[in-house]
């Protein structure tokens, strides 16, 4: 199987060499990476160029730099790299980050994966972070949803789901659209993602904004957003994070802000939503 790899990345000076030397490791070779340089202002460029003149699998194209929101304008900088190549050219579309280290079997293990079961659309390993010089499972996400940083789809799953959708939540609705579709989004605990850096240092947006943002683009209805915003005040140990969340939410739904899923797809959002509910909450 053929991977088609992309890679955005901005000021990204001091960790895409490690992205890169680690696809050059690769056990499988047959692949395409494409690292879109999103208006980088260090050294970034210089970086891709050591390797797309001696390494004919690699290439780049360079954007002005894209406005700074999360979800939105890594996807953006994604679909600019995938716009250069024929997908018919390829089995695995892979949306990777730019300062993460495969395992030398990562390619091998994923295509392996898909090979082997006809209905995993999504695979992916588990993100791993450097704490007190040793390497640690990060924990941010539970161990069965494929992480941002590594994403790996079948490609007629990819085509299927529509592709990546340039808003905050996008590595949310991707999962939830392809299983409503009957695909499958497998983790492969064996395989340890290293993250250079800890995601989200860049984002200057108050979480509670960012959780209310978040809730009104993943499609949630007013009740499921609530729900999930009282789920966040009470990990906090914060009753005013409730508020603060909820408001962010109503302004984004007073502004009528617009939504990259159909309505459909909010349907299935939400139907998805009330599963995780019945089953967590009501033990239905």
């Amino acid at each position: 199987m053929r991977f088609l790899i992309i890679i955005p990345a901005h000021n990204e000076e001091q960790n895409l060499s490690f992205t890169l030397d680690s696809l050059q490791q690769q056990s499988s070779r047959d692949f395409k990476v494409v690292v879109v340089n999103d208006g980088s202002t260090d050294k970034t460029p210089e970086v891709i160029r050591k390797y797309t003149e001696t390494d004919s699998r690699f290439e780049t194209i360079n954007l002005q730099k894209s406005e700074h929101q999360p979800g939105s304008k890594v996807v953006h900088a994604f679909k600019n790299g995938l716009q250069t190549q024929s997908l018919d050219e390829f089995d695995i579309i892979c949306k990777f980050d730019a300062d993460i280290i495969l395992p030398e079997d990562y390619l091998e293990v994923v295509a392996n994966a898909f090979i082997n079961n006809p209905k995993f659309g999504l695979v992916g390993g588990l993100l791993y972070v450097e704490k007190e010089e040793s390497w640690v499972y990060e924990g941010n996400s539970n161990k069965h949803h494929v992480r941002g940083p590594m994403k790996a789809y079948r490609k007629e799953c990819f085509i299927q789901i529509g592709g990546l959708r340039e808003t905050l939540g996008w590595d949310n609705i991707d999962s939830i659209l392809l299983e409503h579709l009957g695909w499958k989004e497998i983790v492969l605990p064996e395989l340890h993602v290293k993250l250079i850096k800890v995601k989200g240092a860049d984002y200057t947006i108050r979480p509670a904004d960012y959780y209310g943002r978040y809730f009104y683009f993943l499609g949630l209805s007013r009740f499921l957003a609530y729900i999930a915003s009282s789920k966040e005040a009470m990990k906090s140990k914060s009753p005013s994070f409730f508020f603060d969340i909820i408001k962010a939410y109503e302004a984004c739904k007073s502004q009528k802000l617009e939504l990259k899923i159909t309505k459909e797809e909010q349907k299935a959002v939400n139907d998805q939503r009330w599963r995780m509910l019945k089953k967590k909450w009501l033990k239905m």
